[in-house]
């Protein structure tokens, strides 16, 4: 086990007139925060790519080494020499205009540079840019600031990659291994599903005020909603398991023409890391293999699950509009990756709206595209969100795997349509 403490943990314990970390702070907790969650694998758990989408953990490591070494060394730290010239084609991901890039599906097949050279290679470039933040001072017009600021939620998001790529390699090992144990919980009384207004009319949405936003998260906008109410909480494994049991997975109406091909295609019959024994359904989570507790929100779930879900409880997604105007307002809090469960928790009671954050990604059933007015950045840098605009669908929230803070009201993470290794669940909507 790790003993390097969670940058959001160090945080929230500060006195009301500490000084707020600096940003070389910042950085270098990022920096060791993602070392230490690769700490409990061993080197041969780092090396492994299950599918086309999940990346080795090394590759995690080493690519987001290359982002502030290409993106903020490469331009204003002249001195700085590449590590090694190979890395810039080994770890770059999908931004063209840096350069020739590794097939993502054969990343697992690199195996050099080795784990211990990729640990090297950060140690290197952690250390040259805390001399470049040192250089430039406390200026927060100077362009490094603003490219360590990117650098650091590109970090968060790769934790948050790091994790559910390794659950998807861990579950396709025959031992089913644990990443790390966690101890058994009290059973706690679930909150009774109630209904949330969400007030119809002309609402301003999209980032506006200090603090880092993404480019996708602007500008400020007006938009309007018709009446409309929230689900109070997440769907669970035992209503899940109800529309299963229903034959869910094999109604034609309820499903998408792509989804409905993609469930026969990939023979999808319940979510994803649901097994069913001669005992019941198991399933597996960061901690190994656990009977299904029916009260837990469901999760790693597609869009396509998602929807059809919806249509078979008379329901539907909630816009991402709704979801914001619900949310706005509303303690960002829950159970991030801090808290060490890498799970979502069940719904307990109370009242209002609860699990906005740290427990699933929402699908919402908007798609994924500019706001108005929406202009990328110039560069490779205008590569990181505009170019994913088409068939995605935008989710709502954070999940078990989220730093807490890189979470935000105003958050817009997207994936394409079959998209289940994400902790993603559902939150239903209503017309009023």
């Amino acid at each position: 086990m790790t003993s390097i403490s969670p940058p959001s943990h160090r945080d929230a314990h500060r006195g009301p007139n500490a000084a707020a970390p600096s940003l070389a702070d910042r950085f270098g907790a990022v920096r060791r925060w993602t070392a230490a969650l690769a700490e409990p694998l061993e080197v041969e758990d780092c090396v492994v790519s299950s599918m086309p989408d999940v990346s080795p953990t090394k590759w995690h490591l080493a690519h987001t080494t290359w982002f502030f070494e290409t993106f903020v060394l490469a331009e204003h730290a002249p001195a700085h020499q590449p590590v090694d010239p190979s890395y810039a084609f080994l770890f770059n991901s999908y931004y063209v205009q840096a350069g020739e890039r590794h097939c993502r599906a054969q990343r697992g097949l690199a195996t050099r540079p080795t784990l211990a050279q990729v640990l090297h290679y950060r140690r290197q470039v952690t250390e040259a840019v805390l001399d470049l933040l040192e250089r430039v001072g406390h200026d927060p017009d100077h362009p490094v600031h603003a490219l360590v600021e990117l650098g650091i939620h590109h970090e968060q998001q790769h934790q948050e990659l790091l994790l559910t790529d390794i659950k998807h390699v861990l579950w396709t090992n025959p031992l089913r291994p644990a990443y790390r144990a966690r101890p058994e919980e009290p059973i706690r009384d679930l909150a009774p599903l109630e209904w949330i207004d969400v007030p119809e009319g002309v609402h301003q949405v999209g980032f506006a005020g200090d603090g880092f936003a993404y480019d996708n998260e602007s500008p400020r906008h007006r938009i309007f909603l018709e009446p409309s109410r929230l689900a109070n909480r997440l769907v669970t494994n035992g209503e899940y398991l109800a529309f299963i049991d229903d034959n869910g997975y094999s109604r034609p109406e309820l499903w998408l023409s792509a989804g409905l091909a993609t469930v026969e295609d990939e023979q999808w019959v319940a979510p994803l890391y649901w097994e069913r024994t001669g005992r019941g359904w198991t399933e597996f989570t960061l901690a190994g293999s656990h009977p299904l507790k029916l009260d837990d929100p469901v999760c790693h779930l597609s869009y396509y699950e998602a929807d059809a879900y919806a249509r078979w409880i008379g329901k539907s997604l909630p816009t991402e509009g709704a979801w914001e105007v619900a949310a706005a307002g509303m303690p960002v809090e829950g159970h991030f990756v801090e808290s060490g469960r890498h799970h979502p928790a069940a719904a307990l009671t109370g009242s209002g709206l609860t699990q906005l954050y740290g427990d699933l990604w929402q699908w919402t059933r908007s798609s994924y595209l500019g706001y108005p007015g929406y202009r990328p950045a110039s560069g490779a840098i205008g590569e990181y969100n505009g170019k994913w605009m088409a068939d995605q669908w935008v989710l709502r929230g954070a999940s078990c795997a989220t730093p807490a803070s890189h979470a935000r009201h105003t958050y817009r993470n997207f994936f394409p349509s079959a998209t289940r290794w994400q902790f993603a669940g559902i939150r239903l909507a209503e017309e009023s």
